[in-house]
Formats: C-alpha cells, structure tokens, sequence
C-alpha cells in the first residue's frame, strides 16, 4: 500500500485497460454475503455432500439442511393443469423468469411457448425450450430458471433474452424482488417460509436426498451465492496461453514436477477474474463515472459506458472532456477496490521498481527461483506469471518451488475454527498446556468446538510444548519436505532436533577442550599421514556434502538434511569422537594421531557447520565463532554467514577405507546386540572367526578401535584355518552373528 506500489497498480490497471485486457460487465459473481463482496472462484472451496446433511452458516443460530432436492409445481395459466420442477435452493424460486424443458420430450410439447403463473407475485413464467441445458431423463425434465442467481441459468437468460431478477440483498436477505411475504427474510430462514407457503397452497410435493457440491467461501464459510453485480473483470485468455506455453517449453520450471498437471488444468479451464471488491481496504480502482446534468439516472454506474480509466482525477478529466465536448459533468471514483492478488501479482515487477525503467529492474528481472505453498499457485503464481508476461515482457521467475502444507500430527488442516492451529512462536518459546488452553479460551469459538478444541489440546499437548527454538523448528520442517504435499507436523520429532542441538554444542565443547587455547588450523593437511579413522570420518564428509550439494541443487531439500544429520549424528559423534578419545591421553604412543586428529576434528566441524548452516543459521553461527580461526586474514571471515559453502574436495574421497570401515561398523554393532542388556556396561571379551586373509587383516587393523566402539575388554581375532583351535576354546560363549566374511562371537563370561 506504500506510494511506490500504489503507482504500480494503477498503472497496471490503466495499461491492462487500454489493451482492452479489462472490462467492467454485469455478470454472475461468487457473493460471500458475509464479507458482502464478490470474490474469485478459486476462493470458493466445494464441499461434496452425499445425503441429506445439517450446517452451521455464518449469521444462523440452528444449522441449514442441505443435500435435499425439493419438488414443487408451477400452476399453468387458463386452468391447464400444472408443471412440477426441483431445486436444491428453494428461496431462489422467488426469481424464476421462466421453466425450461427439451424441445423434443413429448410430455410438455403442448406447453411450447405457453406460461406458468408464479403463486406469489402472479409473475408469468415463459416455458421454452432448451436443449443444452434440460435432460428430459432427469427429474420430471421441467427446470426452473434463475437467470440472477444461477450459472447455467445466466447462460439459458442470455440465449432467451429473459429477465434478470436479484432477489437478494447484499447481506443475504429476501429483497422487495422477493415479494412483501419474504421481504427481509434472511434467504435460509426464507428457505422454510417459502416451503410452508407452498405447502399452504397445495404446491409442495416432496423433498429426497441429493448429492451435491456445495460452494462456500474459503475465509468464511459462509454458503457462496451467485449474484449479478456490475464488476470490474480482467481478460485472462491471451495472458493465460501465454502462462501455459511457458511451463510447457520449460521457460518456467515447477517443482515438484507432478504440480504441472494441476497449472495446466487451472490455465487451460480459466475464466476471466472478477477483479473488484466491494471492501474498505485495498487498492482503490483507477475509474472515474461521468455522470451529466441531463442525465435521469443518477445513480453511480447506471450507465456502463460512462467509465474513465485514468492515472488520476486530473487524467480522467481531461479524457471526459473530450468525450462529452462543452457538457455538464461530475467525476466520482468507483469506491470499489481491487482484489488483494492484483497487486500481489505485481510483486515481482514492483519490488525491483516496475514502472520506472531502474537499474535493478533490468539486472534481476527475471528472477531465479520462487519458494511457496502449493496452495497458491493458482491465486498467486499464475497471478504473477500472467501479469509478469503481460507488463514486464518476460516469466517473472524461472523456478517455482512449491512447498508442502502444514497440517497438525493427524494430518487436519490447520483451522481456527478446529482450535488446532500450532503458532510457530510457541513451538519456538514453548508453552505452558495452561497458556495453550488460555488462547484458545481468548479466541472467537463457538463453546461447544471450544471444548472439543480443549480436549484435543489437553490429548496432543499434555505436558505443554516445549521450548525447541528457531533452529530445531527451522530443520524439522525441513526435513519433513519429503512427505508428498503436506506436513503432518508431531512435535515431538521438534523437541528431538533440539535435544540434537545440544549435541552439536558436546561435540564444539569436546572439541574446544582438546585442540587448547593455543590451538592454530592448519592451512592445509596431508591426508595420506592421517590415521585410518580421519580418512574415514574426511571421506565420508566429503560424501554428505557431494549428497547436500546435490540435493539442494535438484531441491531435495529432505534429502539434504537427512545427509547432514546423518553425518553429525551417525558418523561424526557416535564413531570418530568416541575413536579419537583414546589417541587424548597422556601416552606418547598416539602423539601422531593426536596430532592428526585435532586438525581432522577442527576441519570437521569448521566444514560440518558451514554444511548445516542455511539449515539451523543461529545455532551454527553461535559454534562456529567458537571454533579457532586461522591467522590469515585471507581465510578468516567474521561470520559464517558470509564464508563459503563446502564443495567436494577430491584429496578426501577414500573408498578403500570406507569399504573397511563398514565392516568394522558392521562388527561392532553385531558385537553390541550380542551383549546382554542386564550386563551392557560391563566388558567382556569378543572374537571374530574371520574367511580369508583380507578380512582378518581388516578385523586386525582396527582391532583397537572395534574394541574401543563397542565397549569389550579385548578382540580374539580367529583366522578361518584356524577353525580347529576355535572349536577348542575353553570359554562358554553367546550364538555366533555373521556379517560378511566372518562370525562374531562374544564370550558368555570373563
């Protein structure tokens, strides 16, 4: 609404408008009698019933019927008899115009052209024919028409030239078109009273069971109505082709993939967008209504010809002026405003400058990649692309990517009418089940969901929810990406990404106490004079950020942090840290080791945060100015922001090691589930019956470290040719587990 994008709307409005791309008509629109104001279809959800079905609406105490169709006859003129219709909206009968039926259906060719008498206004209803809209083995093969209240019935209204009555106000109540019987009526309580007026005149015939799909407006829920209202509509066929050419060449790129199919039902079925609200707040409409002093009617819009599209009053002046030369005339501004997706359908022109020719509007438009919810990409995205194509000369973005919803742990959309919404800010600070069961006490529900929001509350969050922080919220959702289109968010896998950011803050802490305050990274390391156990834990590094890297690129972003946390918690933690503890001691045997793995722990964990941080950028910029920073100034950043991400480093791949290595996991963690759980911290001694010399050489080599990961007193390692002393041992022992070329057994007793 700043002055920058106000002048950007309204230019939008008056090119689109000379380019003969908007109109103002009288047409049928969506009416939310709440709201009081037309809105889109895509704004209208459709909810399919099957039977007949009781609901709540906006502005009733007791709940509506529908999913009923209700029959009901017509009383023919000159005694004649009568003609029996349905209808699933029994009020709107106070609007018929006229009763259709099939030109060839045998049973009402007597009737071509004849009349029917409305019962409460004596109105004539013209019976004619029809053979695109009535199915003569549908029903009784009568229908009643509602030209204003009606789609199908507009249409049959234009094609016979019939008359257009609204019977409703903008509230939703009977207006005097109604008739002074229902006059003021709210139109669901008019509803029964036109049911029980029939009836008193021996016109009611039955009600049965419909299925049916009934339109109600997404913010509200309040039951949609077709009204004919003179708006302001944009032309979208041209702009919509363009959109649909530009998916399909792949100039605009939508990801996932499978969302292409849902682009092109929307464009290639699109209806011209009404784009005009009657609310108090938004964009103001650029049009101008000339009204003369001769005129009878002075009413605003009587006259559809009369508009003026201008930058401004000054603008629209002048044009009326040399359109009505040396006449008397008034200019007064359409109070309507403009559908809020107008403008946000801008953004990618507007936010670099659009209309004024800027610097940044010529170097970043297009822009790369887009990031939204799958939910808007017609009323948004399609929005941009359209107007982006039309004003801007080009796709606004090369990329959409379409995120998924979220909803609660039991996969409900998230609604405040449920009482089910989780606001991200109490799953970041935490919150009390108290201070839960407060805010929703604090909100507008009904006190029946009240309490069946209150329960559900108390089911789900029974100790309250507890304080996670940005990041561990950051990373779950994130992670939780994979799941097709929407996020059964559990907060308890939060609550378990938080727990693993006190494991990131163990490993920095470990870390800081072994490399000592003196401690200087190293500009490079030879990887050859490392011990096996830094190849490793460097070239399997080197793997999760080839898979990240990856996976952003293809915007996998669940895979990407599945490698990283894998890294950390799997491959960092539980094996390289536990294996360097030993090299720590005062020995000198492991002097070169722990020489080794200080600078291998350093580059780990300098590099592994550089990798998490687009992930969890607080928790990792907090370590990472904790981590030593070398002396070159050339290499030092002052923020990890800003430093480089990780790329692949040939020198670390090792495939050699990491093939060794996953026997020695493999071992180790047989070793553990033959451990009895009533005895898990005492050590006992394990040997391994190994087939050929390449795996018992392997065992050999990280004997100490096997034994070291699995918390054993010693490793016998038994050569397969040494079968026969292996079947003498002396010591009782535990059923034997194979993992490739050998047998692991742990001994029964010390």
């Amino acid at each position: 609404m700043d002055e920058q994008r106000s002048k950007a709307v309204t230019e939008a409005f008056v090119r689109l408008h000379k380019e003969s791309l908007i109109y103002r008509d009288y047409r049928l629109v969506n009416w939310d009698c709440t709201l009081r104001t037309a809105i889109s279809d895509i704004e209208v959800d459709h909810i399919d019933l099957k039977e007949d079905t009781m609901l709540k609406v906006p502005g009733y105490a007791n709940p509506v019927q529908f999913g009923v169709l209700i029959s009901f006859a017509y009383p023919l003129e000159e005694g004649l008899g009568e003609i029996v219709v349905a209808t699933t909206r029994i009020e709107t009968m106070l609007g018929d115009t006229a009763i259709a039926v099939h030109p060839e259906d045998e049973r009402y060719k007597h009737l071509h052209g004849r009349y029917a008498v409305h019962p409460f206004n004596g109105r004539k209803l013209k019976i004619i024919c029809d053979a695109e809209l009535v199915d003569p083995t549908f029903g009784t093969g009568a229908v009643k028409i509602t030209p204003a209240h009606d789609p199908n019935d507009f249409e049959v209204g234009k094609r016979h030239n019939l008359e257009f009555i609204n019977i409703f106000t903008d509230d939703g109540k009977i207006n005097s078109n109604g008739g002074a019987q229902f006059d003021g009526m709210p139109r669901f309580t008019a509803r029964v009273a036109v049911i029980e007026a029939l009836k008193e005149k021996g016109l009611y015939k039955d009600t049965k069971k419909n299925e049916m799909s009934l339109g109600v407006c997404s913010r509200t829920n309040d039951v949609v109505e077709p009204m004919i209202k003179p708006q302001w509509f944009v032309n979208c066929s041209t702009m919509a082709k363009a959109g649909l050419d530009a998916v399909r060449s792949k100039k605009i790129e939508i990801i996932p993939q499978q969302y292409e199919q849902d682009w092109y039902r929307w464009l290639e079925n699109i209806r011209d967008w009404c784009v005009s609200r009657q609310l108090w707040w938004g964009h103001r409409i650029p049009a101008w209504y000339v009204t003369l002093e001769d005129d009878l009617d002075k009413n605003l819009g009587s006259n559809n010809d009369r508009w003026i599209v201008a930058r401004n009053e000054s603008d629209a002046k002048l044009e009326a002026q040399k359109k009505y030369v040396g006449m008397k005339l008034r200019l007064d501004q359409d109070p309507d405003v403009l559908d809020t997706w107008f403008s946000s359908g801008l953004f990618p022109l507007t936010v670099l400058g659009w209309p004024s020719d800027t610097t940044d509007l010529r170097a970043f438009y297009p822009t790369s990649v887009l990031e939204t919810g799958l939910d808007i990409l017609f009323f948004w995205v399609a929005r941009m692309v359209m107007m982006g194509m039309q004003l801007g000369g080009d796709v606004p973005f090369q990329k959409v990517y379409l995120h998924p919803m979220i909803r609660d742990a039991h996969g409900r959309k998230m609604s405040k009418s449920l009482g089910n919404v989780v606001d991200p800010l109490e799953v970041i600070n935490g919150m009390s089940l108290d201070g839960l069961l407060k805010r929703l006490e604090e909100g507008n529900l009904d006190p029946n969901e009240l309490n069946i929001a209150r329960d559900g509350k108390t089911k789900d969050f029974p100790d309250g929810i507890a304080e996670c922080g940005t990041d561990a919220l950051r990373f779950a959702l994130i992670s939780y990406t994979s799941q097709s289109d929407r996020i059964n968010l559990d907060i308890k896998r939060v609550v378990g990404y938080r727990q693993w950011c006190n494991k990131l803050w163990n490993a920095i802490r470990f870390a800081m106490g072994k490399l000592g305050d003196d401690y200087i990274p190293p500009a490079t390391v030879d990887v050859s004079l490392m011990p096996p156990i830094c190849k490793w834990i460097l070239s399997v590094l080197n793997k999760a950020v080839g898979k990240t890297v990856t996976s952003l690129e293809a915007y996998k972003l669940s895979d990407a942090t599945s490698a990283i946390y894998s890294w950390w918690q799997y491959e960092l933690c539980d094996v390289f840290i536990e294996a360097i503890k030993p090299y720590f001691s005062d020995s000198q045997e492991f002097e070169s080791a722990r020489a080794a793995s200080r600078d291998t722990l350093w580059i780990c964990l300098e590099t592994g945060l550089r990798l998490l941080h687009p992930f969890m950028p607080y928790v990792t910029e907090e370590l990472w100015q904790r981590l030593p920073q070398p002396k070159d100034s050339s290499r030092r950043k002052d923020s990890i922001m800003i430093s480089e991400y990780p790329s692949l480093v040939e020198e670390w791949s090792n495939g050699g090691v990491e093939n060794e290595m996953d026997i020695v996991l493999d071992a180790v963690n047989k070793i553990r589930s033959l451990k009895p759980p009533t005895d898990s911290n005492e050590r006992r001694p394990a040997f391994a019956l190994c087939r050929g010399q390449e795996v018992a050489a392997t065992i050999q080599c990280y004997q100490s470290l096997i034994v070291c990961l699995s918390s054993i007193s010693h490793l016998k390692v038994v050569p397969y040719t040494s079968v026969c002393y292996f079947m003498e041992i002396s010591f009782p022992f535990h059923h034997l587990q194979s993992v490739y070329s050998l047998w692991i057994g742990i001994y029964a007793e010390t």
